[in-house]
């Protein structure tokens, strides 16, 4: 059986990385969540087109400065990375720099990113500038997405776009002969059945 693909969640505390997460997994929406404390990771099978998925691990960490010292083993195996902003909240953007550093030192060599930014809804609220943020990413070489988790603008084609980087970066390996723990590829018809016995938020 594929081994799910670990994705991390990273952004400063109350940027809605957990939000997104329980928006993109489970269809769920609490204006009330609380801010995580800990790394909680929930399962979701990404449909690639032509009978192809994967499943993401998507690992929801917390974002307050002092759990930056144990972030490293939450770095380990992962091959995507979500950076989560609050566009109601500048800082929050600017911050994101900081997040992408750590994921350079300490993350994969060749991890694929996109950078979502959240509560997108909330318009008449934004402080960032569209240009600035979307040069930011071009920079890095990461795809910009503009989310909701209140309304889940943007969460579905954002996932499944990451998804995708992955994938083809498993396929290069592949044709290579070079097959990276972790990152595999199901073929549908082949798991169906084994699929509908995983616990998957799908």
């Amino acid at each position: 059986m594929s081994a799910p693909i670990k994705i991390v969640m990273l952004g400063e505390g109350r940027v809605g990385k957990t939000c997104l997460t329980l928006k993109y997994c489970k269809d769920q929406f609490d204006e009330n969540q609380q801010s995580s404390i800990d790394a909680t990771f929930f399962e979701k099978s990404v449909d690639l087109g032509g009978g192809k998925n994967i499943t993401l691990a998507i690992w929801d960490t917390a974002g307050q400065e002092i759990f930056h010292a144990l972030t490293t083993v939450y770095y380990r195996d992962a091959y995507g990375a979500v950076l989560v902003y609050d566009v109601t909240y500048k800082e929050s953007f600017l911050k994101v720099e900081k997040w992408v550093e750590e994921l350079r030192s300490f993350g994969t060599k060749d991890i694929s990113i996109v950078v979502a930014g959240n509560k997108s809804d909330m318009k008449n609220q934004m402080q960032i500038d569209k240009n600035e943020v979307e040069e930011y990413c071009k920079k890095i070489g990461a795809k910009h997405f503009f989310t909701s988790a209140k309304s889940g603008v943007g969460i579905q084609e954002m996932f499944k776009t990451l998804g995708e980087s992955i994938s083809i970066k498993v396929q290069a390996q592949e044709s290579k002969g070079k097959k990276k723990k972790g990152l595999q590829i199901k073929d549908v018809k082949e798991t169906k059945k084994k699929d509908q016995k995983n616990e998957v938020c799908c």
